[in-house]
């Protein structure tokens, strides 16, 4: 679906953020950038989003540059526009697109419903929790039903109990949706437990370590399964012997 060749990214200052990043992206992939801080991870996924250019390389879409709305965005941080409804804030994308409210609202439902918050569509950010903002993140993200998903390490500033949640509501909306998810991650963990694949990457200037891929299966107690404590470990010697971690 994507293909990156060669793809490199430095900055007007002079700074060598990534270099020669091979990699392909299939329909349905599930694929996490595990790294440590400062390796181009997020410069990846912006790259891959369009919102800045390579310096050298390509990336190539399968079937053309992809059209608005085809592309869902997550960031860190909420983004939640404060005065608007979580049905407001979910529907802010397609008003930019020009988009009727009335005609729309069916479609706003639904993706608050993909999350669990039908029944918050009228309550504004700040009466909800840090684990109901991001799922509305991730409801606007989907609303436009994008094809690739790209997410920068939304959960990463939640309590470990609300991101493990928010971990399985991700895999069980995988699952149903299949659309391509690129999830930049610091967490061996998380890493292991999302993706079916990851792209380890090293220190700056950013590069792909390793391709390796995730085969964890779907039981229901996945983090607790000998495969994902071998994939754990697989990771760690990974970023160990790169002396990346």
């Amino acid at each position: 679906m994507i293909d990156l060749s060669g793809v490199s990214k430095r900055f007007p200052n002079g700074t060598l953020a990534l270099e020669n990043i091979d990699a392909h992206i299939g329909q349905g992939d599930f694929i996490a950038l595990l790294g440590p801080s400062g390796c181009g991870k997020s410069t990846l996924l912006r790259l891959i989003a369009g919102l800045e250019q390579p310096s050298g390389g390509e990336i190539l879409w399968q079937d053309g540059p992809p059209k608005p709305g085809e592309i869902g965005f997550v960031f860190q941080d909420s983004t939640l526009m404060p005065w608007l409804s979580a049905a407001d804030n979910v529907f802010l994308p397609l008003r930019l697109r020009g988009r009727n409210k009335a005609a729309t609202k069916p479609q706003v439902i639904a993706s608050l419903q993909q999350v669990g918050l039908q029944d918050f569509a009228a309550s504004k950010p700040a009466a909800l929790s840090g684990g109901m903002k991001m799922r509305v993140s991730i409801a606007r993200a989907l609303v436009g039903e994008p094809k690739v998903l790209l997410m920068d390490e939304p959960f990463a500033a939640l309590d470990e109990f609300t991101r493990h949640k928010l971990q399985e509501d991700l895999r069980r909306l995988w699952r149903a949706e299949r659309m391509s998810i690129i999830f930049v991650t610091h967490s061996i963990y998380e890493a292991a437990y999302l993706a079916t694949r990851v792209l380890v990457m090293s220190a700056r200037p950013g590069r792909i370590a390793a391709s390796m891929p995730c085969d964890v299966g779907e039981s229901e107690d996945r983090r607790t399964a000998p495969e994902y404590i071998a994939m754990v470990k697989q990771l760690s010697d990974l970023l160990r012997a790169e002396s990346i971690g």
